[in-house]
């Protein structure tokens, strides 16, 4: 069955990176799902009608929400990310540099000093050493 979720042949990639993939696609369909109902409730006359919607909206919230916790899960980095962003108050977008900065955002495979991963504490080594 072909599937336009990967840019790499499937045959090559590795389960966890397949699964990984799947779940991408499924958060992406949750926040398409979020904006059709947030529009159609909008425009709903009927209470009950909209009523329904507004069920089916907390719903793809949910989804949204579990799908998002699997994929932090699977890349700490992204967690660690996002830790320093959602739910601060304050500038978003500084909040993000900070929280990209801290995480060792500029390459996911590493950051540290060595190429190592970063914590995003700087180097513990003296001027001396």
């Amino acid at each position: 069955m072909p599937t336009d979720q990967y840019h790499e042949p499937p045959s090559e990639l590795s389960a966890e990176t397949r699964t990984f993939a799947r779940m991408c696609a499924s958060l992406s369909e949750e926040a398409e799902a979020i904006g059709w109902y947030e529009q159609r409730i909008a425009v709903e006359g009927d209470e009950v009608a909209k009523a329904i919607m507004v069920d089916s909206l907390g719903e793809e919230y949910k989804h949204f929400c579990m799908e998002l916790e699997f994929l932090f899960r699977a890349k700490p980095l992204w967690r660690e990310t996002a830790q320093g962003i959602l739910f601060k108050s304050g500038d978003i977008v500084a909040n993000g540099e900070a929280a990209e900065a801290a995480a060792g955002g500029e390459s996911p495979a590493g950051g540290g000093e060595d190429g190592g991963p970063s914590l995003g504490i700087g180097s513990l080594r003296s001027d001396e050493d």
